[in-house]
């Protein structure tokens, strides 16, 4: 115990100790990979994580927080977490200690070792999913993390990467969902192609985001919002009310032509200015907002 009567370990004063190495190593996939463990880095993340770690608990579930290492001046900004991690492994560590275990220049004081948390496409559709994103060939962690937060904002059931994907337990893809990563499942290492015919199986559509794309997404709303307020005589290519998966595509490439035709319709997003496209994250965040808020006026219609 310190003078605060907080946990105290003296290897957490140390940058060169072998539990600071040992958490730092989270940093690299290889460790990650045969640990099974990852980072999450700042208060927002860290809050989430314990939070469903404790909500996992209560359940008679495993938790997915390891271990806490928590600064003196950051439990004294938020005091909450003292009472967040009770039960759970935790330590004081200094400064120059959280430097060292973390992937960032600037520590934000707090950093949580948790277990991975990804889950089976099975048990994802089992769940009657309404609403997938699908990253095929993300390769920028920014990026994934970003489309992440952007679906769990949107209310989507689930975010499924492609095995040619960004590992998403990237510290810096886990920074970039901002606690996200906890909120909604992840499917990793999927097969696109298996995915639509699974999803396509139990009646889910398949759109896919291309600048090119035969439809456009604004053409869809205005037909959803015509078919809503004059009834079922309103025709519509694709109603964006009912159960969809988006396929986002790779950064600088896009969808491949293999992966377009895995789609039941190629959807554009209108460019009204001068910019070229849209960025991965804008243009994701578009494409699940329209589907979600069709389905949530269909839901509230009827």
């Amino acid at each position: 115990m310190n003078e605060t009567g907080r946990p105290q370990d003296d290897s957490l004063s140390n940058p060169r100790a072998d539990r600071v190495r040992k958490v730092a190593q989270l940093a690299g996939r290889p460790a990650r990979l045969k640990r099974e463990q990852f980072m999450a880095e700042g208060p927002q993340a860290v809050r989430e994580a314990l939070t469903l770690h404790r909500k996992r608990l209560a359940a008679g579930e495993q938790g997915i927080v390891e271990e806490v290492y928590a600064s003196e001046s950051c439990l004294d900004r938020y005091p909450e977490f003292e009472e967040l991690a009770e039960g759970t492994p935790a330590y004081i560590a200094t400064d120059e200690v959280l430097a060292a275990m973390g992937d960032t220049v600037t520590p934000q004081g707090i950093l949580a070792v948790c277990r991975f948390l990804d889950v089976g496409l099975e048990e994802v559709l089992d769940a009657g999913p309404r609403l997938i994103a699908v990253l095929c060939q993300v390769r920028d962690p920014g990026n994934a993390g970003t489309v992440l937060r952007a679906a769990d904002a949107a209310g989507a059931d689930a975010v499924v990467l492609t095995g040619s994907s960004v590992d998403i337990y990237n510290p810096k893809a886990v920074r970039s969902t901002v606690g996200s990563i906890f909120h909604l499942p992840v499917v990793l290492g999927a097969d696109v192609a298996a995915v639509a015919a699974a999803c396509r199986a139990r009646g889910i559509g398949v759109l896919a985001a291309d600048g090119y794309g035969d439809l456009n997404l604004d053409t869809l709303q205005d037909e959803n919002a015509a078919r809503r307020t004059a009834g079922s005589g309103i025709e519509s290519v694709y109603g964006l009310e009912r159960p969809t998966v988006w396929l986002f595509g790779n950064e600088a490439q896009g969808l491949s032509e293999e992966e377009l035709a895995l789609a039941d319709h190629r959807v554009a997003v209108p460019v009204y200015g001068a910019a070229e496209s849209l960025n991965l994250g804008t243009a994701a965040t578009v494409c699940l907002y329209a589907s979600a808020r069709a389905q949530s006026k269909s839901e509230a219609g009827s």
